[in-house]
């Protein structure tokens, strides 16, 4: 059985953990807070909060702002992706804007648990990211597209999305 850590014993967990695994970090600004920056590949980069409290491990992560448009089946597919993420879930805040967030005991908090978290976090923050462009946020999008075309800028940053906004 495990005991239950102080928050100086789990913030030091966390610390080895991230300095082990070469992960780009920061202290935040809460007693305790690790702000780290994991790197995807859909989505550039994915902030993560980490606070080591006094019986549990708080996580949350920005994932994307809220939708533009399709609200019903945005929300709903981020619903059906809870299904599968163990120990963490999606949420919103009062802007509509959505976060991968949990809480975890701290007494079960070790370097393969810390893993597993920060697996999940990217999994649910990265993955299905183009999807959800593509959901909420289609019709800026192809604005956006039809910007760069009549003004001959770069398309790079959109060319995972030509099939759905080339229309030429």
């Amino acid at each position: 059985m495990n005991t239950q850590p102080t928050p100086r014993e789990l913030a030091a967990t966390i610390e080895a953990f991230l300095g082990d695994n070469d992960l780009e970090w920061e202290a935040g600004a809460r007693d305790g807070e690790f702000v780290v920056t994991l790197p995807g590949e859909k989505k550039l980069k994915t902030v993560v909060s980490l606070v080591a409290g006094d019986s549990d491990l708080s996580i949350s992560a920005f994932v994307i702002r809220n939708p533009d448009e399709n609200h019903e089946e945005f929300y709903r597919s981020l619903l059906r992706r809870n299904l599968r993420l163990p120990g963490l879930a999606y949420a919103i805040d009062g802007s509509g804007d959505v976060y991968v967030t949990g809480r975890v005991p701290a007494a079960g908090v070790d370097v393969e648990r810390l893993d597993q978290i920060l697996g999940v976090v990217l999994e649910a923050a990265d993955a299905p990211f183009n999807e959800l462009l593509v959901i909420g946020f289609l019709t800026s999008m192809q604005k956006e597209w039809d910007w760069r075309v009549s003004r001959g800028e770069s398309l790079r940053n959109l060319e995972a999305f030509r099939h759905l906004l080339d229309k030429g």
